[in-house]
């Protein structure tokens, strides 16, 4: 017991205060993140709407996700990620608190879609945040230590989230959404200064870079397919499953805001020591996104069947363990792979790959549902994991070959 005590502290050393900061304000801005799991259920429950409308209004969520991811790696590249962040943040808060007050079909697509436009601007930002603030060697486990403070954000929202609109309903989600991306901006400029800007030397170095030199990276492309096929499987998290576990198992908000908070609760006790004691071993990153990617086809594989409540459980935890290695070391991928001055856009890049996945997962996930089951759903969604599988080998023998 001594020395799993010891190993989970040895995970967290050497990591800069500015990586510890970044992760606070992630905790508090995650935990405020209250209505995004339950958005699926907000819409059909409490304004009206049917899955058909429902997939429509969320691929409105992964448009507006494209569009921040691109436009914020545009920006992070010319003014830098500090300011960005900090404008991003601000704004997604008032854009919360707007979103309350729009119940039509076309209101709630374009307030959706403007809001994750501004929001999601935010994360090529604190990528190439982490890039800075952190060491070559300590790049994995920083990655880690966000996600940790992510994912407890994210427990305790949603399992908060369950109480409140038992109590009160959803309306009040929304405020609480809105402060918290306002208060963590306020932490963050307190706590995380702005970074001296780079030699004269290093701009004028950066001005002759190829802009498009990331769109003609083959290697990368095929990393963007694989991300994009694994946020195809994932981001039926927060879309078909709540409803699945609803629907098929009756399960109310608040039990479903439980399961929910097993995936953070694994991720916030093994995640950090597991990357901890890969990183010793030397895996090839490749080879852990396949390994990711199986877990994942395999987590909706066990979901055609649906007559034991426990196989909820087993599902829960090897998307858990899909996602322990899927995020962090695609990640790891890009970071590496970012040239100087341009890792705004290689960020961008590898976030708007996820931002396409919310678009067309619920979208085509809750259609299918719509129209065959959610058994056929599980099915399809397992193939998309199967398919990045085969894409990650590919990935590998490219790399090996760059290398000769």
């Amino acid at each position: 017991m001594k020395k799993l005590y010891t190993n989970y502290i040895e995970s967290f050393k050497d990591l800069s205060k500015e990586i510890w900061y970044l992760s606070l304000i992630s905790l508090v801005n995650r935990a405020g993140t209250m209505v995004i799991p339950f958005l699926s259920l907000y819409l059909k429950k409490d304004l009206g709407y049917n899955e058909d409308d429902i997939g429509w209004i969320l691929a409105c969520f992964g448009i507006g996700s494209v569009i921040g991811s691109w436009l914020g790696g545009k920006l992070t590249d010319t003014f830098g990620f500090y300011k960005v962040m900090v404008t991003s943040l601000f704004l997604t808060g008032l854009c919360f608190i707007g979103l309350q007050y729009l119940d039509t079909f076309w209101g709630l697509c374009i307030g959706i879609l403007f809001t994750m436009s501004i929001a999601d601007s935010f994360r090529p930002a604190i990528f190439v945040a982490i890039k800075v603030y952190s060491k070559p060697e300590n790049r994995t486990r920083s990655i880690g230590l966000l996600r940790l403070a992510i994912n407890a954000g994210m427990g305790i929202g949603p399992t908060l989230a369950g109480i409140i609109i038992v109590s009160k309903g959803y309306n009040l989600l929304f405020w609480i959404d809105g402060i918290t991306c306002i208060t963590a901006i306020i932490l963050f400029s307190f706590l995380v200064k702005e970074p001296l800007k780079k030699s004269i030397k290093k701009q004028e170095e950066h001005k002759y870079l190829d802009k498009n030199s990331v769109y003609k990276d083959l290697s990368f492309w095929i990393h963007s397919g694989i991300c994009f096929l694994f946020g195809m499987g994932f981001f039926q998290l927060f879309s078909t499953l709540p409803l699945y576990y609803n629907d098929v198992f009756e399960l109310n908000e608040f039990k479903i805001g439980l399961l929910m908070l097993i995936n953070v609760l694994i991720i916030v006790v093994f995640e950090m020591p597991l990357i901890n004691y890969l990183e010793k071993k030397l895996i090839q990153v490749t080879k852990l996104i396949a390994i990711a990617c199986l877990l994942l086809c395999l987590s909706f594989l066990i979901l055609y069947q649906n007559f034991w409540i426990g196989i909820l459980l087993v599902s829960i935890i090897l998307i858990t363990l899909s996602e322990m290695l899927g995020f962090p070391y695609t990640n790891k991928f890009v970071l590496s792979r970012a040239k100087e001055g341009l890792e705004g856009s290689y960020m961008a890049m590898y976030a708007m790959s996820f931002s396409l996945a919310h678009i067309f997962s619920p979208k085509i996930g809750l259609s299918i549902i719509y129209n065959y089951g959610y058994q056929v759903n599980w099915l399809i969604t397992a193939g998309y994991g199967l398919l990045a599988v085969v894409l990650s080998y590919w990935l590998l023998i490219r790399l090996k070959k760059e290398r000769i």
